[in-house]
C-alpha cells in the first residue's frame, strides 16, 4: 500500500474540482486486490488506439473534449477508453431500433460531424476553434428528427453515454466529485442526507459550474432554432 501515486495527490481533470485536497486513492486499502489492480491500471496504462483510424481519432478526440469540457491538462484519457471499449465490442447491451450497431454509428457520426464542420467553417471538426466546435456539436444536440441518416437525439445519447461512462470511471474524475471509489467490501454507513463518511471531504466550491447567463443564452438559442425565429433573435 506504499505504492507511489502516478500523479500529484488530489489531481483533478484540468486542475478543477470542488473537493480540494481529496485523494480517492487514499481509500484503496479498503478495496479488494482485484479492484485495486483494475483502478491502478486505468491510471498507469493508457491503451493504444485499435478501433479508430487516425482521422476518426482526431475527430472523436475533439468531440469528447467538447462534451466533457476537457480543454486543459491533465485529462482523463477518454478517447483511448472509448476506443478500447468499441474495439472489444463492449456495448450497453441495447441500442435504439433506428440506430445501427454502436461501432457503425460512431464511424458514421464522426464523418457527418466533419461534414458539418466543413460546410460551416471550411475545415474538419478537429481543426476548428473551440467556439466553432461547440457550435457544430450544439447543432447536433438541438436538431430535431434526422441528422443525415441518423436520429439526432440518439446520436447525442450515444456520444454522451460513452463519454460519461469513460470519464466517471477514472480516479481523476472521482477526485473532482469527491467520490470514494468502489464501496466493496467496506460499504457505506452514513445514510443521512447532508452527513459525510469520516473519510469524505467537505465541498469547497459549491457554485454552479455553468453560469446562469450562459444557460439562459443556450436555452434562447435552442428555442430559436426549434421555432424558426433564430433570425429575429440576432
Amino acid at each position: 500500500m506504499s505504492r507511489r501515486l502516478p500523479y500529484p495527490e488530489g489531481t483533478t481533470p484540468g486542475g478543477k474540482g470542488r473537493f480540494e485536497g481529496y485523494e480517492v486513492l487514499g481509500q484503496r486499502r479498503y478495496w479488494d486486490e482485484q479492484t485495486r489492480k483494475l483502478v491502478m491500471d486505468r491510471l498507469e496504462n493508457t491503451p493504444e488506439l485499435k478501433f479508430f483510424g487516425l482521422a476518426e481519432a482526431e475527430t472523436a478526440g475533439a468531440l469528447l473534449d467538447v462534451i466533457l469540457g476537457q480543454h486543459e491538462e491533465p485529462r482523463v484519457p477518454v478517447l483511448a477508453m472509448v476506443d478500447a471499449r468499441l474495439h472489444a465490442g463492449q456495448t450497453d447491451g441495447w441500442r435504439h431500433e433506428a440506430m445501427p450497431e454502436d461501432a457503425v454509428a460512431w464511424r458514421e457520426s464522426l464523418l457527418f460531424l466533419d461534414d458539418d464542420a466543413e460546410q460551416s467553417f471550411g475545415r474538419r471538426f478537429h481543426a476548428c476553434s473551440l467556439e466553432e466546435r461547440g457550435q457544430v456539436v450544439q447543432g447536433v444536440q438541438d436538431a430535431e428528427g434526422a441528422w443525415y441518416s441518423l436520429p439526432a437525439k440518439h446520436v447525442w445519447s450515444l456520444w454522451s453515454r460513452y463519454a460519461c461512462s469513460a470519464f466517471y470511471s477514472h480516479p481523476l474524475a472521482w477526485n473532482e466529485i469527491g467520490f470514494g471509489g468502489p464501496a466493496y467490501p467496506r460499504g457505506y454507513k452514513v445514510l443521512r442526507p447532508g452527513w459525510r463518511e469520516p473519510w469524505e471531504v467537505a465541498e469547497q466550491r459549491a457554485g454552479d459550474p455553468v453560469p446562469w447567463a450562459t444557460r439562459v443564452e443556450r436555452a434562447k438559442r435552442s428555442h430559436a432554432v426549434r421555432t424558426g425565429t433564430e433570425a429575429d433573435n440576432r
